[in-house]
Parts: structure tokens; C-alpha cells; sequence
């Protein structure tokens, strides 16, 4: 049985609908793992995930990790019961009321108190040894952030050995691309970083999306973007990103829109240049 099994059993369900027992098992190995010194801050960011965000923190309470650990959260101005889930599930959260991920993101940061942060997406189930996995080359010198790699789960109109062929397409694409542009190889749910560095730089909230890869971009200063290609370290997640597609239509959509200026991946940049689209 795949190890986020457990966790899609309530994944996209409505709170009431999940057993007590389950929430009370959450609750207290939440908290449990907070530690009151943390060199860790995990943090969740949620946007009406009011239907996703239990099983989110139900795989955080399951981290094994040899690092003091605190896991927190914030609510970006959701029109849903992700409070709520919070409050239920006794996880200290802040709430950001402008709406964005470079918002909820900055809040998270400013809010947190360990040295190494962990951006952690909602909609995102983690392995057991994430943390400890992404610490082992965060820790190494020169390494001012890494990022790692993901997965969708299968269902009934994704199939396993499709989502196979689908990801490994999309892993080696990263993989070229990210000797010469490991900024734009970076996403949100999957990145970590030393947060002194982050602490000096900005979190972009005048962009629509891109607001972790440019954080990374402007960590390079500090050290070099790593990458993580252990499956151990590889979360599971919904398909926001695919939508309704197929994954067929969905691979083609990303080689056409790839193989719009190709070129730009085999150059190295220091900064973004901000498509008007993209502008908030």
C-alpha cells in the first residue's frame, strides 16, 4: 500500500465526515512535535482548503525528524472553514487577510522563529522523512535552499502507470533545466531555505504566481539552489496545476508552452523579467 493512502482516506472530505478518532490523533501528535526552541519551521499556507488541509496536517504530525520542529499555519483570507480546521485540529495559525501566496508566504516567515523554513502547500501530503531528507543538503555548505521533487496521486481519470510516464517527462525536463536555471525548477510546496537568508530579501506580492521561484533567485546571493531527487522526499498533491485535462492534453500543453523560448533555460539570470500578465 502506498504510504499516503491513509491520508487520501480523507482527503477532499468535509470535516464531518472524518472520524473522530482520526481528528483526535491529529490533534494531539500535533501537538506533541512542537518543540519550544524550533530550528525547523514548517509552514502550511491555506486558501480555502477547508476540505484538504486535515489530511495536509495529518501527514505533518507524522514527521520523524532529529530536528526541533515547530508546525504553524496561516489562513489567507479564506471564505471557507479553514480556520476552523485549524482551530479543530490546535495548530497555531495566523491569519493574512490579503488574499496571495506571496502574502500568506511573507506572513509565515515573519511569523516563524527556526532558522530553516519549510514552504508546506495545503492541498500536499509529505513522507514521513521529508524534513530530515531536504536537511541533510540544506545543511551542507554553500546550499542556501532546496527544492524536491512531487507527485499527483492516481485516481479514476489519472492511472498510475500514465502519472509514471507523465512525471518522468516533467522530472527530466527539470533536471536540464535546472544546470542553468535552478530558479525556475523551484515550487512552492516543495522548496526550503535558510530563513536568515530570506529574512534580508523579499517575498514578492506583486506578482500572481512565481513568488517562490523568485525567492529563490534572490537567494543564490547566499549560496546555491539544490535539489533533492530522492522519491523518499516526494509529496503527494492534487492536480490543481493539471486541472480538468487529461494528462495527454496536459503534457502537451506544457511542451508547447516549454518549447515557447526554449533558450532561456541553457542561460543563467540573476533577476526576472515580469511578464505584464503576471503582475498583480
Amino acid at each position: 500500500m502506498a504510504w499516503y493512502n491513509k491520508y487520501l482516506s480523507i482527503y477532499d472530505k468535509p470535516i464531518d465526515e472524518i472520524p473522530v478518532a482520526v481528528l483526535d490523533e491529529i490533534r494531539e501528535k500535533l501537538a506533541s512535535s512542537q518543540s519550544g526552541e524550533p530550528v525547523v519551521s514548517v509552514v502550511v499556507i491555506a486558501h480555502n482548503e477547508g476540505r484538504r488541509l486535515a489530511a495536509c496536517l495529518w501527514s505533518l504530525s507524522e514527521l520523524k525528524s532529529s530536528h526541533p520542529l515547530e508546525i504553524i499555519g496561516v489562513n489567507n483570507n479564506s471564505s471557507d472553514n479553514t480556520e476552523d480546521i485549524y482551530k479543530t485540529l490546535g495548530l497555531p495559525y495566523f491569519n493574512e487577510p490579503r488574499q496571495s501566496p506571496g502574502f500568506a508566504r511573507r506572513c509565515g516567515l515573519y511569523n516563524s522563529r527556526g532558522k530553516y523554513h519549510f514552504f508546506i502547500d495545503a492541498d500536499t501530503v509529505y513522507p514521513s522523512g521529508y524534513i530530515d531528507i531536504m536537511m541533510s543538503t540544506l545543511l551542507k555548505p554553500g546550499v542556501s535552499c532546496v527544492g524536491a521533487l512531487w507527485s499527483f496521486y492516481p485516481d479514476e481519470k489519472h492511472s498510475a502507470a500514465g502519472l509514471f510516464i507523465f512525471e518522468a517527462i516533467r522530472d527530466f525536463f527539470l533536471f536540464v533545466q535546472h544546470f542553468k536555471r535552478p530558479e525556475l525548477c523551484v515550487r512552492g510546496m516543495v522548496f526550503a531555505f535558510n530563513a536568515d537568508y530570506a529574512r534580508h530579501e523579499n517575498i514578492r506580492t506583486d506578482i500572481k504566481r512565481g513568488e517562490d521561484g523568485s525567492l529563490a533567485l534572490s537567494l543564490k546571493k547566499y549560496g546555491r539552489i539544490a535539489f533533492i531527487h530522492d522519491r523518499k522526499a516526494r509529496p503527494v498533491t492534487g492536480y490543481g496545476t493539471l486541472g480538468n485535462d487529461s494528462l495527454m492534453k496536459s503534457l502537451m500543453k506544457r511542451v508547447r508552452m516549454q518549447s515557447k523560448g526554449i533558450w532561456r533555460i541553457f542561460y543563467k539570470k540573476e533577476h526576472y523579467e515580469d511578464s505584464k500578465d503576471n503582475l498583480v
